[in-house]
C-alpha cells in the first residue's frame, strides 16, 4: 500500500519523522500521527467499537505531529481542508502502519526473537532480552506489552524514532499475542517472521472469542507455522498443547520445562524465601546456581524460556544466571511489596486465568512461612467463555485445600470463587465477596495487619491495582518515610 505524497508540503517531506503515534494524546512534536478508523479495525481483525482518530488530526497537528496517515475516504472533510498538504492518504491506516514496519524490518534485515503464550509473554521477553543483551548484542524489544496488530509495529518503528537508527540493534525480541479467531498471530509473522519464535503455555483464556482450548492452541500455533524454516523453535516441553507444535516446524527445536524431560530444566528448586526462587539451572552448555527474585512457578517457567533462547544463541549458563540474579519483577506482575506495618502483598493484578490464579496460590502457601495470614484477593477472570461460572468455582473448590486463611472474591463471576471455596470446605467467615475493586481496597485497609501476606490478582479490566494503590495511599512501605 503506497501513500499519496505528490500533495503534501515538500519541507514536511524532507523532514525527519520523530516518532510514531495512534493517540493524539500522546503527540510529541516531530510524531507522524496513523488516523485510524473503524474500517482499519474490522478488517485488522479486532473486536470491539474504536473512536474515529480522523477526529483527531486537528488536534495531533496543533500538538506538533509533523503529519497525520488518513484514509483517502476521510481526508476530504472539511475541517481538513487546511491542512491537505500535510496529510499522508493511504486506502488502510492501519495497513499503512504495517506496511511501514515491515519495510523497516526488510532494511534492517536481523533477527528476531518471537513470544508467545497465554501468560507470561512480558516477563519472559524481559528476561530474554536481559539474557540476550548480556551475550553484548544490542537488543530492540516491545515496550510494555506492545503485542498486537498495533503494538508490534510500533515496537518496530522504535529503531527509526528519534535518534535511533535501524544499524544500531543486533536482535529484536518482541510479543505476539492474540484474542480473536482472526489469524492475529499470523499477520504479525508476516510482519517480523521470527527467527527464534517461543511457546510458554495454553491456558483458557480468550475462550469467549475462540470458544475452546483446541482452538486457543491453534491460534498460537500460528507462530511456528509462521516462524522462518531455518529459524529455532523454542517449546514448553510441560504443556502437552505446546508439545503438539512440534511437528509443524521441520528446522531445530530446543525444549524447556520441569515436569518433563526437557533441553533446558531446573532441579533443586527452593522456593522456601518467599520473593525469591533458588535452582539449578542445566543446559545443554553446561549448569550453574540461580537466584531469581521473582514469585511462582510460572515465573520459573518464563526463566527457563529465556534461558532456552540463551542456549540457542550459545550463551552459557554462568552468564545467564548472572542475569537472574539481578532482574526485577515488571510492576503488577508479581511484584512483591513490603510494608513498614510489618505485612507483604504480592501484587500480580496485572491479568488473571485459572491457571495463572492457582499457580500464585501454590507459591503462596509454600512459601512466606513466617506469616500469620496468607489472604488471597482474587478478581473476577475475564473472557472464559460459557463455562466461566464452573472455572471460576473450580479455582475456588483448589484454593480450599491450600492453606488459605482468607479468600475475597471481586466482581462478578468471583463470587464463584467463593461459592467454589466453601463447596472445598473452607469455612464461611473466612471469605467475603465485593461488587467491585474500590470496595475490597476500602475494606482491607481495615483488615490487613501485621505478618499477614496478600496476594492481589484479576484480569486488567477488574483494576484490582487499585487495591494495591489504596494500601500504598494508607500505609508506608519498607524504606520510606514512614509520616
Amino acid at each position: 500500500m503506497e501513500a499519496d505524497i505528490d500533495r503534501m508540503d515538500p519541507s514536511v517531506v524532507e523532514n525527519r519523522i520523530a516518532g510514531f503515534s495512534i493517540d493524539s494524546r500522546t503527540v510529541e512534536p516531530g510524531d507522524l500521527f496513523f488516523a485510524l478508523s473503524q474500517l482499519d479495525y474490522e478488517r485488522a481483525g479486532f473486536n470491539g467499537t474504536f473512536a474515529d482518530g480522523h477526529e483527531y488530526i486537528v488536534g495531533a497537528l496543533g500538538s506538533g505531529a509533523i503529519a497525520a496517515v488518513a484514509r483517502r475516504d476521510h481526508a476530504s472533510r472539511p475541517e481538513l481542508a487546511q491542512f491537505r498538504d500535510r496529510l499522508l492518504v493511504v486506502e488502510d491506516c492501519i495497513a499503512a502502519l504495517q506496511l511501514l514496519a515491515h519495510r523497516v524490518y526488510k532494511a534492517w534485515d536481523k533477527p528476531v526473537i518471537a513470544i508467545t503464550g497465554s501468560a507470561g509473554k512480558t516477563t519472559t521477553k524481559d528476561l530474554t532480552a536481559n539474557v540476550v543483551a548480556a551475550s553484548g548484542r544490542r537488543v530492540l524489544k516491545s515496550e510494555r506489552n506492545y503485542n498486537n496488530g498495533l503494538g508490534l509495529p510500533l515496537a518496530v518503528l522504535q529503531m527509526v524514532s528519534g535518534d535511533k537508527e535501524p544499524e544500531q540493534f543486533d536482535i529484536a525480541v518482541l510479543e505476539m499475542g492474540m484474542s480473536s479467531p482472526t489469524h492475529e498471530i499470523q499477520r504479525l509473522c508476516k510482519i517480523t517472521p521470527p527467527d527464534i519464535a517461543v511457546e510458554l503455555l495454553v491456558a483458557p483464556v480468550h475462550l469467549e472469542h475462540l470458544g475452546t482450548i483446541e482452538n486457543i492452541a491453534a491460534a498460537k500455533a500460528e507462530l511456528i507455522e509462521g516462524m522462518k524454516p531455518e529459524g529455532v523453535a523454542v517449546l514448553n516441553a510441560d504443556d502437552p498443547f505446546v508439545m503438539g507444535m512440534r511437528p509443524k516446524h521441520s528446522g531445530p527445536v530446543i525444549t524447556f520445562g520441569v515436569q518433563n524431560p526437557a533441553d533446558v530444566t531446573a532441579d533443586q528448586i527452593d522456593v522456601s524465601r518467599f520473593g525469591r526462587i533458588g535452582f539449578r539451572l542445566r543446559t545443554p552448555l553446561g549448569q550453574a546456581q540461580c537466584h531469581l527474585p521473582l514469585t511462582g512457578h510460572h515465573n520459573l517457567i518464563s526463566a527457563l524460556a529465556a534461558a532456552a533462547v540463551g542456549t540457542s544463541l550459545e550463551i552459557h549458563p554462568e552468564v545467564i544466571a548472572d542475569v537472574f540474579r539481578h532482574v526485577t519483577p515488571p510492576p503488577m506482575r508479581g511484584e512483591v511489596i513490603d510494608f513498614a506495618d510489618g505485612f507483604s502483598v504480592v501484587d500480580d493484578s496485572y491479568n488473571s486465568n485459572p491457571r495463572s490464579l492457582l499457580s500464585m496460590v501454590h507459591t503462596l502457601s509454600e512459601s512466606g512461612t513466617y506469616a500469620a495470614r496468607r489472604i488471597v484477593v482474587a478478581g473476577e477472570m475475564l473472557e472464559l467463555g460459557p463455562d466461566a461460572a464452573e472455572m471460576h468455582r473450580d479455582a475456588g473448590r483448589q484454593i480450599a485445600g491450600l492453606g488459605i486463611n482468607v479468600l475475597w472474591g471481586v466482581r462478578g463471576f468471583a463470587a464463584d470463587i467463593i461459592k467454589g471455596a466453601h463447596e472445598g470446605g473452607m469455612p464461611r467467615d473466612a471469605t467475603r465477596y465485593f461488587e467491585n475493586s474500590d470496595e475490597a481496597a476500602a475494606a482491607l485497609v481495615d483488615e490487613v495487619r501485621k505478618d499477614d501476606l496478600v496476594l492481589v490478582k484479576g484480569s486488567r479490566g477488574v483494576s484490582t491495582d487499585r487495591i494495591v494503590e489504596k494500601l500504598r495511599e494508607r500505609f508506608a512501605t519498607v524504606g520510606e518515610d514512614e509520616e
